[in-house]
């Protein structure tokens, strides 16, 4: 009787949460983050057995070691992925605060495992480097910033922004860790031009970070000391550069073969920062050309993809973490080939690290997320709606 008094409510169908998640995400860059990975753990089975070894290890304890914090950060980064955008935004604020106390406290309570720079907390079972992931909530922040300063009203966010960065970048630089400091400058430097920032305050900014690597160079004996290496005409083969160099070159088209390269019983690091120069010498430049395709892939897809969206901060952020995910893989190939200085900086998903590869893990989940397909409105029609006001 009610039914016919007051009609039967509609029934509202619910996409099932997977099925949904699959359609609208982007699933060649999801393919190419996986195949990365599959990547990593082979040329870990390459590189790390040497040092396994030096320090009286299993053989494959490094590798082991990759495959789960790799499986923890696929898992991660799928979960992101899910998320709404505004979920994402409001948890990423919270983990930026939460990095940022982490890193601000390195003075007092990091350590620098022998290497010149105070970034990682021991935690005895294992290593965290907190600049990692503060890059994904830092990006997500001051694009939440930038956004904020569009809208009419809204808070002076561009200039909150710069200072934000400048703030975070003088913490990197204290411990020191340059390389993270200019990753995070360049991704700032990315969304202010997107958002639509002056070019003669962008070439004032550029003039300010050349003032800024000056003052580092001759107050910074670990700065000056990678920059006069890079500088210098001849290289050491002795030294990481040196080595790298020699593997890349005995490479060639196709590599020497599996198992066969011997930069990996010389570099301390092949199996982190040099990872490209062991692919270069058992695989060639074949392997090294599909890292790269497949890098590009991640980054041209997801600009595509966000110069569809219409929300301002989801195009900010996007743009922020595919351009720092990006330039991220050129500095630590750049740096294998001498085209820059010795940085410190992981391959992302590729290199050894648990931090490294979870912090990754995070940022691809909120770049899928940000990418995934939703209704929005064409322009013609929000324009038309914008001018009916």
């Amino acid at each position: 009787m009610t039914d016919m008094v007051y009609g039967r409510a509609p029934m509202v169908v619910i996409d099932p949460i997977l099925p949904r998640w699959w359609r609208t995400v982007d699933r060649w860059t999801f393919t190419s983050i996986l195949v990365l990975f599959a990547i990593g753990i082979l040329l870990g089975l390459a590189s790390s057995p040497p040092l396994a070894s030096k320090n009286g290890l299993d053989p494959f304890y490094y590798v082991a070691r990759q495959g789960f914090f790799g499986g923890v950060a696929i898992a991660t980064m799928f979960i992101v992925s899910m998320m709404s955008p505004h979920l994402v935004r409001r948890l990423a604020v919270l983990g930026f605060i939460v990095a940022f106390v982490a890193v601000a406290l390195l003075p007092i309570f990091g350590t620098d495992f022998g290497k010149g720079a105070t970034r990682w907390y021991s935690l005895g079972f294992a290593s965290l480097q907190p600049s990692e992931f503060l890059k994904p909530g830092f990006i997500v922040m001051t694009a939440w910033l930038l956004a904020a300063s569009q809208e009419i009203g809204g808070p002076p966010g561009r200039a909150y922004s710069f200072a934000l960065a400048i703030i975070v970048c003088s913490f990197l630089a204290l411990q020191p860790d340059f390389g993270q400091a200019c990753l995070i400058l360049f991704a700032w430097g990315v969304m202010y031009f997107v958002g639509g920032a002056p070019m003669l305050l962008l070439i004032a900014i550029a003039g300010l970070v050349v003032l800024a690597g000056n003052f580092a160079y001759s107050n910074s004996e670990h700065f000056a000391r990678r920059i006069d290496g890079f500088l210098s005409p001849d290289v050491d083969p002795t030294t990481q550069l040196g080595y790298a160099t020699a593997a890349i070159r005995e490479g060639g088209l196709f590599g020497v073969g599996v198992g066969e390269g011997q930069v990996k019983w010389s570099l301390p690091d092949a199996h982190t920062d040099f990872i490209i120069a062991v692919a270069a010498e058992e695989y060639g430049l074949i392997c090294v050309m599909v890292i790269i395709a497949l890098y590009a892939m991640v980054v041209v897809r997801s600009l595509v993809r966000l110069m569809k969206e219409r929300d301002p901060f989801i195009r900010l952020a996007g743009t922020g973490l595919a351009c720092a995910f990006g330039v991220q893989a050129m500095i630590n190939m750049g740096v294998a080939v001498r085209l820059l200085p010795a940085k410190g900086m992981t391959l992302p998903f590729v290199s050894y690290g648990g931090s490294s590869l979870i912090a990754g893990g995070i940022a691809v989940g909120m770049l899928l997320a940000f990418t995934r397909t939703r209704t929005q409105g064409e322009m013609e029609d929000i324009l038309m709606r914008r001018a009916a006001r």
